[in-house]
């Protein structure tokens, strides 16, 4: 059996950061809540449980450390957390919060907003809470009509579209297209700003790429993770063999012997250690 296991596959940067220093904040403090789970993977975060984390739904639960999970959370949250004179250790993505500036940013200039992704994500929920007022999520082609009558209504003629860091390029190409083709008004300035991250564009390009020479691809990850879902859709688009895993312990071994090519890709929030495991299995 020959194994190709993505070189993208695992832990990206923001994931990576988040751990590891709500890692090293749990050795020298007691008492840490996370605001929501740090990371969507199951694995990771009952091992952060394991180490003293406690997992908050709502930020008044807090008693006086609380992190701020990779994916972002509402302006509104940060403004609580200093009303309940909150320590708060902010452990968004950088890249998360470089789209939190440039809504901002757009939103004061008078622009409208689409940001496209999943409206009940929660970078998504962050992130429009920037946005002021003149603003949508657009999750779908079909979205679009409806849209574009709320911006036209509005009398502004400055459009900014955006995405979600973990959403499809390949949706998101075909939303802006969509769009634009749509709005038939040449008085409109549309800027559009391609913020879905390097991490997420490349591991999508490697899925496909792998998923076109093997027999079966085995995709591990959260199963309430955006992106891993993505590399679950896109690698099923080129190999209709494709499951999604959590563990190794939901491979079907007599199913996986079937084949004689084994390809590997993992979501961003994918320990290395559960990546191993899986090949060692295969192995």
């Amino acid at each position: 059996m020959e194994i190709i296991v993505g070189k993208t596959a695992g832990f990206c940067f923001g994931v990576s950061n988040a751990v590891n220093k709500t890692e090293e904040l749990l050795k020298t403090k007691k008492n840490i809540f996370c605001l929501g789970e740090l990371v969507h993977n199951k694995q990771v975060t009952n091992d952060l449980i394991s180490k003293g984390l406690t997992i908050i739904n709502n930020i008044e639960e807090a008693k006086q450390n609380v992190i701020i999970r990779a994916h972002g959370v509402t302006k509104e949250t940060y403004d609580k957390a200093k009303e309940l004179n909150l320590e708060v250790l902010d452990l968004t993505c950088p890249k998360v919060l470089k789209i939190h500036n440039i809504v901002e940013e757009y939103s004061n200039k008078g622009y409208y907003i689409f940001l496209i992704g999943q409206k009940e994500h929660p970078e998504v929920i962050g992130t429009i809470s920037y946005c002021g007022k003149n603003a949508d999520i657009i999750e779908k082609k079909e979205e679009i009509k409806e849209k574009l009558k709320k911006f036209y209504t509005s009398n502004i003629n400055k459009l900014l579209v955006l995405a979600q860091t973990t959403f499809s390029v390949e949706k998101f190409n075909n939303i802006v297209t969509e769009l634009k083709e749509q709005i038939n008004n040449k008085n409109i300035e549309i800027e559009v700003k391609k913020t879905i991250c390097d991490a997420t564009r490349l591991r999508q390009e490697e899925a496909s790429k792998i998923a076109k020479l093997v027999d079966i691809m085995i995709i591990i990850g959260g199963k309430n993770s955006s992106n891993t879902n993505k590399l679950y859709q896109i690698s099923k688009q080129y190999c209709k063999n494709s499951i999604l895993i959590e563990t190794k312990d939901e491979l079907d071994k007599e199913y996986v012997k079937k084949f004689q090519k084994v390809g590997i890709i993992a979501g961003a929030s994918t320990s290395q250690k559960s990546i191993d495991s899986v090949v060692e299995m295969l192995n």
